[in-house]
């Protein structure tokens, strides 16, 4: 094992088992791998200038103020000599196995947030490997840096919470630490923002009872955030703001949804055109919840307009679903409840409310043939692993010149790639339960 980072005394790490490791500009840095004359250089991956949304940039963009998520039209205004390179989800989904065994190679106690992030338990390893969480720490780290030529920033903390937060203080290419005897210094600081559970709205609400920090909250108290927010989120804050968290490391975390969106090339105005792509993403998302012996309970409609405006709508359903069939028609319903409405920039259909596929209930409908679509849509899995993705597709995107550009985080077993597209494809993406996803590191 490595010896651990300066600025840390000996022993200060006793009982911080959790490690938080997050992958720095990901995506970024995985596409300059490959690129070396790109080293030291504003690099997007996205969208192209004009069109579509940041998934990652490089730390010499951000120092131009470009930041993930961000409208790729407003990225190149901000640095106008970036490079802009299109994402391939593919290669990422290889790195992102690669660096999850090491940390395997480490504990069995690991929980992936998402290709770039991923919680430790490294407690039960200390005495196997004769260890510090600061040492082990800097091994992940040398290792990921050598085998894969990109590099991550890790928090440790006694709880995931702190840990996560901690890794965030690391950014980029660094070790933070937070000693189990000096989580309320670290935390009180904090802006109230950094709790989970925490949006732009909640934090009004809190500002305007003079609560501004972290520490704010937990001097609070109970009944003045009752007030404030409600009794279940009260207590949910109030314990985080105290460093308390419950939750373990869970390597078989089930995820929360799944779902599929698009950033088009031009607007959309033909309702028409509109409900195409809905089936299109309606597919791939009943694909993911199939692959993953899942099924949804609710159906989410993203739609964002011309302006940047973006609303979401959802339907809780009478059962259970992974069928594409009832996922496009939910989210079509929803679409046409919102009447007229201006160009659409981004269409998105998510399914949430996730369930095991063994022990969601069946709806029986009346009449209903004992082979159907569900059999249907299990035979087009089939077929499109053995052919490839576009082997298999709805009627009325046969003759579609513009299949799935590429392999997904979450399609990565598709054993072949569509055609490059000429839209950006915001990648399927799955949200687990340990924390909402960070934009990338």
């Amino acid at each position: 094992m490595s010896t651990p980072p300066s600025g840390h005394a000996p022993g200060r790490d006793a009982g911080c088992g959790i490690l938080h490791v997050d992958m720095d500009a990901f995506y970024a840095l995985v596409e300059i791998r490959s690129r070396p004359e790109l080293r030291g250089r504003p690099v997007v991956v996205g969208g192209g200038p004009e069109r579509g949304v940041v998934l990652s940039a490089s730390y010499e963009a951000r120092a131009h103020g470009v930041r993930s998520a961000m409208p790729s039209a407003r990225a190149h205004r901000l640095c106008p000599q970036a490079v802009f390179l299109p994402p391939d989800f593919a290669t990422y989904s290889e790195v992102s196995r690669a660096v999850l065994e090491v940390f395997r190679s480490v504990t069995p106690l690991v929980q992936p947030l998402s290709l770039d992030e991923a919680f430790l338990d490294v407690s039960g390893a200390l005495r196997r490997l004769g260890a510090t969480p600061l040492e082990i720490a800097a091994s992940i780290r040398e290792q990921v840096a050598a085998s894969q030529e990109i590099t991550c920033s890790v928090g440790i903390a006694s709880t995931m919470f702190v840990a996560k937060l901690a890794s965030r203080v690391a950014k980029p290419d660094g070790v933070h630490l937070v000693p189990a005897d000096g989580v309320r210094a670290f935390l009180d600081p904090l802006p109230v923002g950094a709790l989970w559970g925490v949006g732009a709205r909640t934090e009004e609400v809190l500002a305007r009872h003079g609560i501004a920090t972290v520490g704010d909250v937990a001097a609070a108290g109970l009944t003045t955030l009752r007030r404030a927010v409600g009794e279940a989120h009260a207590a949910h804050l109030f314990a985080l703001a105290r460093g308390v968290d419950e939750r373990r490391v869970d390597p078989h975390g089930r995820e929360k949804s799944a779902g599929a969106e698009e950033t088009f090339a031009r607007d959309l105005v033909d309702r028409a055109v509109m409900r195409r792509e809905l089936l299109r993403l309606a597919d791939r998302t009943g694909r993911m919840l199939r692959r993953r012996a899942v099924r949804a309970r609710t159906v989410a409609l993203k739609v964002r307009f011309d302006d940047f405006t973006t609303i979401t709508r959802s339907r809780t359903l009478p059962a259970p679903t992974d069928l594409a069939r009832e996922l496009y028609a939910t989210a079509g319903e929803l679409l046409d409840a919102l009447g007229p409405i201006a160009p659409v920039r981004l269409l998105g259909v998510r399914a949430e409310g996730l369930v095991p596929a063994d022990r969601a209930p069946e709806q029986i409908v009346l009449g209903e043939a004992e082979h159907g679509w569900s059999d249907a849509e299990r035979a087009a899995d089939q077929a499109r692993s053995r052919f490839g993705v576009a082997a298999v597709r709805p009627a009325s995107l046969l003759g579609d010149p513009d299949p799935t550009r590429a392999r997904s985080p979450v399609e990565a077993a598709d054993p072949a790639r569509g055609d490059r597209s000429n839209r950006h494809r915001e990648h399927p993406s799955v949200s687990r339960a340990a924390s909402p996803r960070e934009p990338n590191g």
